[in-house]
């Protein structure tokens, strides 16, 4: 883990991670947050619906944004406020998502990220989202 802190933050700054979506990710998500939508686990049910087959669960996606936004810029001590999510197109099991996080703006704390996650260079999703950038510590041993 990496932190850029807000005295090193300028607009224009960008991270990526990337992420193969794989059945055991599905599984643990859909465990973890209780939803066991058909969509997500029967493939007969799921090929009925718009999708035509299964899909990964959306918030896994979101999951990406901030694992990048906790983990790479601005990183540990970042706090994840909002965020306004459009989907694209569905994330589906065995894709490689590429999530990409940019500085927009900064206001204080408060820095407004440009965040997009890709597929094989497809916008699957794109977010506006709101953090606040974390601070360099005090130097151990400086007085008031």
């Amino acid at each position: 883990m990496t932190s850029v802190f807000l005295d090193e933050l300028k607009p224009g700054m960008s991270a990526s991670i990337t992420r193969t979506v794989t059945e055991h990710h599905v599984q643990l998500f859909g465990e973890a947050t209780g939803d066991m939508n058909a969509v997500h686990f029967d493939e007969e049910f799921a090929r009925k619906t718009v999708f035509r087959g299964r899909v990964a669960h959306g918030a896994l996606s979101i999951g990406f944004i901030s694992a990048l936004l906790g983990t790479e810029l601005p990183g540990d001590g970042s706090i994840f406020l909002s965020a306004s999510i459009v989907f694209k197109i569905p994330v589906r099991i065995g894709d490689t998502v590429v999530t990409t996080a940019t500085v927009r703006e900064i206001n204080g704390r408060a820095v407004v990220m440009d965040c997009v996650c890709t597929v094989d260079g497809k916008q699957v999703l794109e977010s506006e989202a709101h953090v606040l950038a974390p601070r360099r510590p005090a130097a151990s041993g400086a007085k008031d």
